[in-house]
């Protein structure tokens, strides 16, 4: 058989691998840092609901291409809250999972040899989607300081095969939250040569409610250029659930409609039932999570504090901790050692992006706080 060389080209499954490096998978020694889940089941209310909805038959059919007019409702209610503006369901196509929404999205705006402008170190999934899809990526440069992209580098990157910038904010795998500034500085930018601005927010519920993470939405155009992303797997545990969404104009999403019936025809049925549920019900329940992963993420960067540690924090937020290593070793070396000799399960850099070998990624929301010592420790130990 002959293969498209383009995904043999693709890098390998980047969770997968690293779990390959693992001795004993099953050790309670194990401190799994390796894949950004939720620690915690979705709360038992939801479950009770959904297990009631499947016995009684729902969920089982196929969906409108759509979604269900109750969650895209209920998804474009709480966008207009979240975001001070106004978005209605007609705005919204709900999908399999964040994943599937990205890769529509970028099959309905890009041809093979088209470009898209990406921030380093960027999310593997969409790399590995882009180099699949033939699309060349023109890489913003990582500023190990500040974490942020800089708009005016993009703007040097634009050219007549450009069809899209990708921000992801908070960011996988770095954890740093753009600013609504510079998202602005991207969208007026996009605005000007006419590109899509595609923002990934899947972990927006995991930020401070008491600011909005921008406001483009109420830019009287934004449905000419600005494409939100969204996924409930995180904010209400529905990992295997698959259920995302994408919030864009009118002509976008009724080409996305045409790859969603070739792909996926409709999201999961049980999954959309479950995210109704949750935007409907657990408000509270979402805010108390992210109350507890803030307290998490602060008392990761207190860990890294230690004097005697050579890593050195980058930024953390929302499930991510980025770390600089001390090693002159490629991060794939140093991440197999971390597993192999001291139970720690991370991800090396170069899993997101070219010139990211002097960095590793720790995902510590399903890490409870009363390990973090317990990691220093062992970091400290493989400084030796």
């Amino acid at each position: 058989m002959n293969f498209n060389p383009n995904v043999l080209d693709c890098a390998a499954a980047p969770i997968a691998e690293a779990w390959s490096w693992v001795k004993n998978p099953g050790s309670e020694q194990l401190i799994d840092m390796c894949q950004a889940v939720p620690a915690h089941l979705p709360p038992q209310s939801l479950r009770d609901y959904l297990g009631e909805a499947i016995k009684n038959g729902e969920g089982a059919t196929y969906t409108d291409i759509r979604g269900i007019q109750p969650l895209r409702e209920a998804l474009a209610a709480n966008i207009s809250a979240r975001y001070a503006a106004e978005v209605v369901a007609d705005d919204i196509i709900i999908t399999a999972g964040c994943n599937q929404a990205f890769c529509s999205v970028i099959d309905t705006l890009c041809d093979k040899g088209d470009e898209v402008i990406i921030p380093l170190p960027c999310y593997f999934n969409h790399q590995m989607w882009l180099t699949i899809r033939g699309i060349t990526q023109k890489y913003l440069s990582f500023d190990s300081k500040t974490a942020l992209p800089d708009p005016q580098e993009a703007a040097t990157l634009v050219t007549s095969r450009t069809r899209a910038i990708v921000l992801v904010t908070p960011n996988n795998p770095t954890g740093a939250t753009y600013s609504p500034g510079c998202i602005e500085q991207f969208y007026r930018l996009a605005r000007e040569h006419g590109l899509a601005l595609i923002v990934d927010e899947t972990y927006r519920d995991f930020i401070d409610y008491e600011h909005l993470p921008h406001e483009l939405f109420n830019q009287a155009d934004w449905r000419d250029h600005f494409v939100h992303l969204y996924s409930f797997s995180k904010v209400f545990s529905l990992t295997g659930h698959r259920t995302g969404a994408v919030a864009a104009g009118p002509a976008l999403l009724e080409s996305i409609r045409k790859v969603q019936d070739c792909t996926a025809i409709c999201a999961p049925h049980a999954g959309q039932l479950a995210a109704l549920y949750g935007l409907q019900h657990l408000h509270d329940w979402k805010l108390e999570k992210a109350r507890e992963l803030q307290v998490r993420a602060d008392l990761i960067k207190q860990a890294f504090d230690n004097p005697q540690l050579q890593y050195r924090l980058v930024s953390a937020g929302a499930y991510f901790a980025y770390i600089e290593h001390p090693f002159e070793s490629p991060s794939r070396d140093v991440v197999k050692r971390l597993i192999q000799e001291f139970d720690l399960v991370c991800l090396p850099g170069s899993y997101f992006g070219r010139e990211q070998e002097k960095f590793i990624r720790l995902a510590f929301a399903n890490v409870h706080e009363k390990y973090f010592d317990e990691v220093i420790h062992r970091l400290l130990a493989s400084q030796t």
